[in-house]
């Protein structure tokens, strides 16, 4: 598997630099009910595949057992580090309300994190048509099966996690020292090496320089030249 779960209310990563979603939408409050969530992980590592991807990380706030306002702080600051957040909502009435979604994603649609997803199977379909209209109006993507709504918040974290390692430009003169962060993806390094455009915090790492990391990467010098 390459990604990792983390549910309601355990320790979040203390490094969050990498690609994330979160699995935001209605969850089942009877045994009884089946929960979508588990469909939609295996979804998630069916499509995050490839070579040197980093590691994914999937918040799903489906509780152990936890205190809910507890669980409530832990969801805000978890939708608030997700690369993207994936809103599905197999509206039903009855079991799965999804009232308190409905809230979470106003606050986030706006964010250009959020992809809502909204099955026109489910037993009430309708009450999804407003969520539809706010999320086209504020261009959020907007999906009616899971594995595609899987697939557009993969591209938004890919993105997301592409562009926080790209900020700007960096100029360097030839065998100047450039210090690359703790927690760098050694994918992204590699493909510095092979020419096509890795990223460090200040930008893409631009014509002969050593690369000087602050720990020793896996399979690696601390010090390294970079050429291009």
């Amino acid at each position: 598997m390459s990604l990792t779960v983390v549910m309601a209310c355990e320790l979040l990563p203390t490094d969050h630099t990498g690609p994330s979603v979160f699995l935001a939408g209605p969850t089942p409050r009877l045994d009884t009910v089946p929960s979508w969530r588990p469909d939609a992980i295996a979804e998630l590592d069916r499509q995050w595949t490839g070579p040197d991807l980093p590691e994914l990380t999937v918040y799903s706030p489906e509780s152990r057992a936890a205190h809910y306002d507890d669980q409530v702080d832990w969801e805000t600051d978890a939708r608030e580090r997700a690369s993207a957040i994936l809103f599905w909502i197999p509206r039903d009435l009855v079991h799965l309300p999804g009232m308190t979604t409905n809230v979470e994603f106003g606050l986030d649609v706006t964010t250009g994190r959020a992809v809502l997803g909204y099955p026109p199977d489910c037993p009430n379909p309708d009450r999804n048509r407003y969520l539809i209209w706010v999320a086209h109006r504020h261009g959020a993507p907007g999906r009616d099966t899971l594995p595609d709504t899987v697939t557009a918040a993969l591209t938004l974290a890919r993105n997301a996690f592409t562009t926080r390692w790209s900020p700007g430009l960096l100029k360097s003169a030839p065998g100047s020292a450039i210090i690359i962060p703790p927690h760098t993806p050694r994918p992204l390094y590699r493909a510095t090496r092979a020419g096509r455009g890795a990223f460090s915090r200040s930008g893409p790492l631009r014509l002969s320089s050593t690369v000087r990391w602050p720990h020793t990467p896996p399979g690696g010098a601390a010090t390294e030249t970079v050429s291009q």
